[in-house]
């Protein structure tokens, strides 16, 4: 099993960087390691995260993180990191979710 990141996600944790960055470069770059550190143990423990609420699907899932949901989908021979968003995002108001990605 391997680990892929879709643009959006790389997008989203750029984007989460640069905003942390604005009060701490050192933290912005501690927070980055950390996020991609979580998503790492996904290796090791694909099934960790919990379903996520918005879809109903069974491989879609998510590890809260700080504030932040980073969503994954469970595939065959991967894992797929969909999406990084804060925890207040509602989604139910996006048309295109972020497991329609990828």
């Amino acid at each position: 099993m391997r680990l892929e990141w879709t643009e959006p996600a790389i997008s989203d944790l750029q984007d989460i960087r640069d905003y942390i960055k604005k009060d701490s470069k050192h933290y912005a770059a501690r927070f980055v390691e950390k996020v991609i550190d979580a998503a790492e143990n996904l290796l090791q423990f694909p099934d960790m995260g919990r379903n996520v609420p918005e879809s109903e699907a069974v491989n879609i899932k998510e590890l809260l993180f700080h504030n932040y949901r980073i969503m994954y989908r469970i595939e065959h021979d991967r894992i797929l990191i969909l999406t990084i968003i804060h925890g207040t995002r509602d989604l139910s108001l996006q048309k295109q979710k972020p497991w329609d990605v990828g």
